[in-house]
């Protein structure tokens, strides 16, 4: 609406909206930044955790693995519920529960109790991260605004996995593991307090009610996944039990989509994967996040296990990875406006290839300097291409679905991180030779990073794409 006052009032008024446009911002990412920095700070603090809770290499990937279960398998729930509820109620209770459950883990005196909040941490997760891009795209309804508070959002995943590494390192090596738990208790108050202060409510849709059948069946079939990736390092490929589960996955994956084909309201209209961008950008998201995510778990174990560095240490071998993911989702977000996303993503995504190509080619025991330009690369890349794809599947979403359309994204990019994991340590397991299992998960994930590339040149529109309507 146009108010009175002729243009100099006009531009005092974008001043202000644009002043208090970063509340929202900061709330959001600080939220995002507690998820994710979970998720990497664990990453050299495992190793430690697992030898004083006498925890086994499987036991280790589901110290890692049981968060990324429970966070992918329940993302859709919570993208569904912050429709139905109102979002900044989703996202409110999620750091409530997030945070209670760090201090859970942090007090855990055996691997299974560990496992078992790891667990609750992971619904946290999964009730913040897709309110928290709904907010940000009811905050900022410009596109132009809009990319720019994605490639932000993008770039607080880039300073979380700078810091953990480091962070997690440093904690280890200091107060010890459980702080790297403890130190998500100010960071969530924080987030609170802000939230509840400068983040107006969201609209309910009290029309919409929530398919537990189909939350039933996608959840099922996101532990079935994760399980089988998890043990068949151990059992073997052929164990009658790993192809059962991978059966029973198959199974739950298609009364998923026929309860979404058959329901009146389903959680994820099918409608909306037939949109290309949408579908498209998702499987790009699980490809990048399953090359990147494997990549930091096996990297971890190699620098501790074969080279025996401690855990700070490890911290710094790994910080050229994750430190290039802090600005180049923001470099991102600054060019799309120029050239589009689709050039900036098959950028991103060739680079990362051709730093896992170059980690699987350096040897069997490489120099440490032959690794850090494919580390750098897989960091950029991935971040590179994170914002093009996230704006890809906001974009073609109606605003009415934007809670499920981050579900989706984010359920696609989380169990891409939990195959990579669990692939990797399984490759790591089944190989004999950890250099060799190393190798083939370097590889193995410059395949997924070229193929998502692909999937991009194909995917992702030139220009902004109109939502999916009807």
């Amino acid at each position: 609406m146009v108010r009175a006052g002729g243009p100099k009032a006009c531009g005092a008024d974008r001043s202000a909206a644009s002043g208090r446009s970063l509340a929202p911002l900061l709330a959001v990412c600080a939220g995002y930044f507690m998820v994710i920095l979970d998720v990497t700070v664990i990453n050299v603090a495992v190793p430690v955790m697992g030898r004083e809770l006498s925890a086994s290499l499987t036991g280790i990937q589901w110290i890692t693995n049981s968060y990324t279960l429970i966070f992918a398998g329940l993302l859709l729930t919570g993208g569904a519920l912050g429709d139905r509820l109102g979002n900044r109620r989703i996202f409110c209770t999620g750091v409530v529960v997030f945070t209670a459950a760090s201090v859970g883990c942090g007090l855990a005196r055996s691997s299974g109790t560990l496992i078992a909040a790891r667990l609750v941490e992971g619904l946290g997760a999964a009730l913040i991260v897709p309110a928290s891009l709904a907010l940000l795209q009811q905050a900022y309804p410009s596109p132009a605004e809009r990319s720019r508070a994605f490639g932000l959002w993008g770039s607080m995943a880039g300073i979380a996995a700078s810091a953990g590494p480091l962070l997690g390192g440093l904690l280890v090596t200091t107060v010890g593991w459980r702080w790297v738990f403890f130190i998500n208790l100010p960071v969530g108050c924080v987030c609170l307090l802000l939230t509840l202060r400068r983040v107006p409510a969201s609209a309910r849709g009290t029309g919409r009610p929530v398919d537990w059948p189909a939350q039933c069946a996608i959840i099922a079939t996101v532990a079935l996944l994760t399980a089988v990736l998890n043990e068949a390092g151990r059992r073997g490929w052929s164990d009658p039990l790993i192809l059962a589960g991978a059966g029973l996955c198959l199974l739950t994956a298609a009364a998923f989509v026929l309860r979404e084909h058959l329901a009146r309201t389903p959680v994820l209209p099918l409608r909306l994967l037939r949109s290309r961008p949408m579908s498209g950008g998702a499987a790009i998201g699980l490809l990048f996040n399953f090359a990147f995510y494997g990549m930091i778990f096996t990297a971890s174990l190699y620098f501790q296990h074969q080279r025996g560095l401690t855990a700070l240490r490890t911290g710094f071998a790994l910080f050229p990875a994750v430190a290039m993911t802090m600005f180049a989702s923001v470099l991102s977000g600054r060019l799309a406006r120029r050239t589009g996303h689709r050039p900036l993503v098959v950028t991103g995504l060739l680079v990362g290839a051709a730093g896992l190509a170059g980690w699987a080619a350096a040897g069997s025991d490489p120099d440490y300097a032959l690794l850090v330009a494919p580390m750098m690369a897989a960091g950029f890349g991935t971040s590179f291409a994170l914002t093009g794809a996230t704006t890809t599947v906001m974009a073609a979403a109606p605003d009415e679905y934007s809670g499920t359309a981050s579900a989706l994204f984010n359920t696609t990019r989380q169990i891409g991180s939990a195959a990579g994991v669990a692939l990797g340590g399984s490759l790591l397991a089944a190989a004999g030779n950890f250099t060799t299992g190393l190798r083939t998960s370097m590889a193995v994930g410059a395949a997924g990073y070229l193929t998502a590339a692909a999937l991009a040149l194909f995917c992702i529109p030139r220009r902004a794409h109109r939502p999916v309507t009807g």
